[in-house]
Parts: structure tokens; sequence; C-alpha cells
């Protein structure tokens, strides 16, 4: 599973990082920004974006909504991940089309099982 984590705290991005090497066949590219963020998901066709809520000049919500008119990335599932109480942001990330909202920091296992059961749901044959 290809994984877009975009955060912009260089220490969250390594963190993920090496959690994920813990994760069967996830390969993640990261960005620090909206823009750059934009261009990473043009090359790098995630299958899953996972995007901080506070970044430079723009939100989560509102990257998100920019990620989806990217060519391929309107259906891909979308997490928000926030320092903030997951309770206090779910409704508005819902509501900007996130499908789920992760609350830092993300425990390892937690993110590992969450991961692999989205790499599985991807890649089950419709019923």
């Amino acid at each position: 599973m290809r994984v877009l984590y975009i955060d912009d705290d260089r220490v969250n991005i390594m963190l993920f990082e090496e959690t994920c090497r813990h994760a069967p066949g996830a390969q993640v590219a990261s960005a620090s920004n909206g823009e750059e963020a934009l261009e990473v998901a043009r090359e790098f066709a995630p299958e899953l974006l996972i995007i901080d809520l506070h970044l430079p000049g723009i939100t989560g919500y509102e990257l998100l909504a920019r990620l989806r008119e990217v060519p391929g990335l309107g259906a891909v599932p979308a997490i928000l991940c926030s320092a903030e109480s997951a309770a206090d942001v779910r409704p508005a990330a819902l509501g900007a089309g996130f499908s789920e909202c992760w609350e830092k920091p993300v425990e390892l296992q937690t993110l590992i099982a969450r991961l692999e059961r989205l790499g599985t749901a991807a890649t089950d044959p419709p019923p």
C-alpha cells in the first residue's frame, strides 16, 4: 500500500516512516506542506492519505479538497491526524471527506493494524 503522510513536523515524519517499516507492504512518501503534498501525490499515486490538521498556510481540510482534484485521488481514503482531541475534530473531519480521525501520538501497534486493515481492504476483490 502506498501511503502519503503529510505533516510539517520532521520528527513526526521520521517516526511515521520508521513505524511503517514494520507494516508489511507499506510504501511511504512524505510531504511537509500543501504544495509539496500535491507534487508528491501526482508522482507517487498514493492509495492512502494521512494528513495533519495544521500545516503551513493551509489546513488539512483545505488540502484534502485540493488533493481530491488530482486525477486518481478522488476516492482514495484519507485520514486526518491531529494532536487535537479526535472527538473535537471528528465532525469537521468527516464533513470534509476524511474517513477516519487519528489522535497523535498514534501507537505503533494501532498504526500497523490499521494500515494492514486498510491495505487488505484496498486489495480485496469487489463482492
